[in-house]
């Protein structure tokens, strides 16, 4: 769609008069406003004797629309008009928008300008059709070893990154964005602590990834709304490159947060809680936001890129039950676990491999890699079943043959699992070293195995593929 295309069906979309009412109560965090019949999602301004506070419309009575503001409520007092500004969520787009930090309306908060050639795009556009989506057969490389290795993406993929606070989530993102092989990176931070938005700008994505980037923030301190504007900002930022025919990194920290604020939005506008407060609609919310990611086959109006989708999951008390993070997992088509365990050992990135899943690891991979990778979860779920002994020196060497080449290699495992948060993870160095290990595993497997007896099929796959 052109530009003057996408102007036209914004002017065809707005109301012929302007529409305005009066305030007639605030309750909570919500306005009560007489005489207003604008449709949800509509944006409205207050004109109050201190300025213009904008909001959205969230719900309705029969009487009466339920108004969110953008802002606080300072300043507004009965009687105050309420003037409706847009019918139809856009946020405006364009190429000028990389290397930007744009706040939930598109508004630029790095203090460089105005970002120029903004065209509409849609905040909430109808589903992609399934059948209109590619089926995904190409990695996309992060530049993180122990996700390109034992979890690898797909172009067009939704993976989650799921860990409690303090172990490694904005970091690990951070370091996707900027080692990534995907054309854009597009990353919502939601509900984020003000002070972690520049650090995380500034010391995680650093020049070279921001120069190749788009930033939304909302952070914790501003309206629910802002939050839940933003995530959607951003997927309507990464869809306006994919259809482009880019391949986009959409990454968000996080969903829990969004799924907050949806709850606030929720529970403000009147809708009865359900679990563990969280409403109905906030679940709703949440697969309409997530399968926005993934990629699509070329049309006219539009190029046939993709967007992969890395989000991070809050996990409340390191909890994977609690309803957000289960709903998310359901949701997506992969998780990445962070252990604080690994965290606490200096293992970074802290990425638990036998509790993480890629569901199309096996679909993007040759099978070479596929078959090292078996091999080391192997290894690895071995050793973790003997650590303990290990460590008090009760395990007897030669005990089992399996188990031995566990503990001998453990520390080549993990050097190729490890990785600073400002190397990066050439994919084809890594693949050589894991498969390069995992034969020589294999062979020592061999020779200590007992006579007559074979090594479990996963040790003898590796080398039968290469």
């Amino acid at each position: 769609m052109s530009l003057l295309e996408a102007q036209i069906d914004v002017v065809r979309r707005e109301p012929a008069i302007r529409v305005s009412g009066r305030v007639a109560s605030l309750r909570g965090l919500t306005l009560l406003v007489d005489d207003l019949p604008m449709p949800v999602g509509s944006l409205v301004c207050v004109r109050t004797d201190s300025g213009v506070l904008p909001g959205e419309v969230v719900g309705f009575t029969r009487e009466q629309s339920i108004i969110m503001l953008l802002t606080g409520c300072t300043g507004v007092r009965p009687g105050d008009r309420v003037v409706g500004e847009q019918v139809s969520q856009t946020i405006g787009v364009s190429e000028h928008m990389l290397g930007r930090i744009v706040d939930g309306l598109g508004r630029p908060i790095d203090g460089k300008g105005l970002v120029a050639d903004l065209a509409p795009q849609p905040l909430d556009p109808d589903p992609v059709a399934p059948m209109r989506r590619r089926p995904i057969r190409e990695p996309i490389c992060t530049g993180v070893r122990v996700v390109d290795l034992m979890a690898t993406l797909g172009r067009g993929q939704r993976m989650g990154v799921f860990a409690g606070p303090g172990v490694g989530k904005s970091t690990l993102l951070g370091q996707v964005a900027r080692f990534t092989s995907a054309d854009v990176s597009v990353i919502a931070l939601i509900g984020e602590r003000g002070r972690e938005v520049r650090d995380f700008v500034e010391n995680a994505l650093g020049p070279d990834g921001l120069a190749r980037s788009v930033v939304v923030v909302a952070t914790g301190d501003e309206s629910p709304v802002m939050r839940v504007r933003a995530a959607k900002a951003a997927c309507a930022a990464a869809e306006f490159f994919r259809d482009r025919g880019r391949d986009v990194m959409l990454m968000m920290d996080s969903v829990t947060r969004f799924a907050h604020a949806c709850r606030q939005v929720g529970l403000s506008a009147g809708e009865p809680p359900a679990t563990r407060g969280y409403t109905p609609s906030v679940f709703a919310a949440l697969a309409r936001l997530l399968e926005r990611a993934g990629a699509v086959e070329a049309e006219p109006t539009s190029s046939g890129g993709s967007i992969t989708g890395l989000y991070a999951v809050l996990v409340e008390g390191d909890d994977l039950t609690e309803p957000v993070s289960d709903a998310v997992r359901g949701i997506l088509d992969g998780h990445i676990i962070l252990s604080r365990r690994l965290a606490q050992r200096g293992h970074y990135p802290a990425v638990d491999v036998l509790d993480s899943v890629s569901r199309v690891a096996d679909e993007v991979c040759d099978g070479v890699l596929v078959a090292a990778r078996r091999q080391a979860l192997r290894l690895i779920a071995r050793y973790r079943e003997v650590e303990e002994l290990v460590q008090i020196g009760a395990y007897a060497s030669g005990s089992d043959p399996e188990a031995d080449v566990a503990i001998a290699r453990r520390k080549e495992i993990d050097e190729i699992l490890c990785q600073s948060s400002t190397e990066c993870g050439t994919f084809e160095k890594a693949r050589e070293r894991l498969v390069g290990l995992m034969v020589r595993a294999g062979e020592d497997l061999r020779k200590a195995m007992p006579a007559g007896r074979n090594p479990p099929a996963a040790h003898t796959a590796v080398g039968m593929s290469r």
